[in-house]
């Protein structure tokens, strides 16, 4: 995958010297195979937590530990989103058949850890955003929009996803202290 090519699991199979039935009960799909793939490519980045107070420090950090790790393994990230992609137009198509839907996910519980510090202090939809937001910005989409469309080098790219990240997070917890003023105002008006 590291070559940009996603292998059946017939393939695998021949590759690693072993049966197709061997590598069907390790990988029972393609998706399954992939998923394996893509679990170790972000090997360290799965346990990822910090004992930071801040939550713009965390989240930091988490770009600091992941993005590296993303753009070194970024031809097999590639390839899992191209199967993702593919199975979606498959599925619209009303061709996917029984085939397991390949998921994707890592960065929903990883953005919730880096923006805890702010549960309690963002109401919770607004928090909820905010890791929405943030996700627009980390996983490989931000290489393949950084690096592939706007021709930047890894340093650079690096440098606007963590410049976006911080300005996400202090406009949130902005808005949330502009929201909470208007809300002391109101309240004492009354």
């Amino acid at each position: 995958m590291q070559a940009g090519v996603t292998p059946s699991i017939s393939e695998v199979a021949e590759a690693a010297q072993v049966s197709r039935a061997t590598a069907y009960r390790y990988f029972p799909s393609q998706a399954a195979l992939v998923q394996a793939v893509v679990d170790e490519g972000l090997g360290p980045i799965l346990t990822w937590k910090s004992t930071a107070a801040d939550a713009e420090l965390r989240v930091a950090e988490l770009f600091d530990t992941a993005m590296p790790r993303i753009e070194a393994f970024e031809a097999t990230f590639k390839a899992a989103l191209k199967l993702s992609l593919d199975q979606w137009a498959r599925r619209q198509a009303g061709t996917l058949g029984g085939e397991p839907a390949f998921t994707r996910g890592h960065r929903v519980e990883l953005l919730k850890e880096a923006l805890a510090p702010l549960k309690g202090r963002l109401p919770p939809r607004d928090l909820k955003r905010l890791a929405q937001a943030l996700s627009l910005i980390f996983g490989v989409e931000v290489l393949i929009v950084l690096k592939d469309i706007w021709e930047l080098d890894s340093r650079r790219t690096m440098s606007v996803a963590q410049w976006a990240a911080r300005a996400l997070v202090r406009a949130a917890i902005a808005e949330s202290g502009a929201d909470t003023a208007r809300i002391t105002l109101a309240t004492t008006q009354k």
